[in-house]
């Protein structure tokens, strides 16, 4: 494993221990060369799948995209990291099982905007806002009022 810090090709293992949601194992590693140390995430891929986005075009599945528009969604919101963790691993893994090499963009938002609906209703409005291109008050207000009627908030 490259070190981030100096670039050296090889560290050493210091500790390993699987992640809250046992998606992964998390793994401590030590630079032979500057002595930094890092952490490490290693997951199980199942297959190779690629993105098929609204334009048409091709891209591999990455997972830190999901982590990262979920993440924002959630941001200031009393959303535990290891929820968002689970919701991202389950996507995932609905992806990767789903057989198919290739998977619409639209299904995996959609995937996305479901689990944020039981997650928590602003992140999911704040998702749905980007998601679905909300370009006036108006919509957000439509949308919100969706959201109340459905959750009884």
């Amino acid at each position: 494993m490259r070190c981030p810090f100096c670039a050296h090709d090889d560290s050493q293992v210091k500790d390993s221990r699987p992640t809250e949601d046992n998606a992964s194992i998390r793994r401590r590693r030590q630079c032979n060369s500057c002595g930094a140390r890092f952490t490490t995430f290693e997951r199980v891929q199942l297959r190779d799948v690629f993105v098929i986005k609204a334009d048409g075009k091709r891209e591999a599945f990455d997972r830190e995209k999901i982590q990262k528009s979920v993440g924002l969604a959630c941001r200031k919101r009393e959303v535990e990291q290891e929820r968002i963790d689970q919701l991202v691993s389950g996507i995932q893994r609905q992806v990767e099982t789903s057989g198919e090499s290739e998977v619409p963009s639209e299904r995996i938002g959609e995937m996305v905007m479901d689990g944020l609906r039981q997650l928590d209703s602003v992140a999911y409005i704040r998702f749905a806002s980007v998601y679905r291109d909300f370009n006036e008050a108006r919509d957000f207000e439509e949308f919100a009022s969706q959201v109340r009627d459905v959750g009884g908030e």
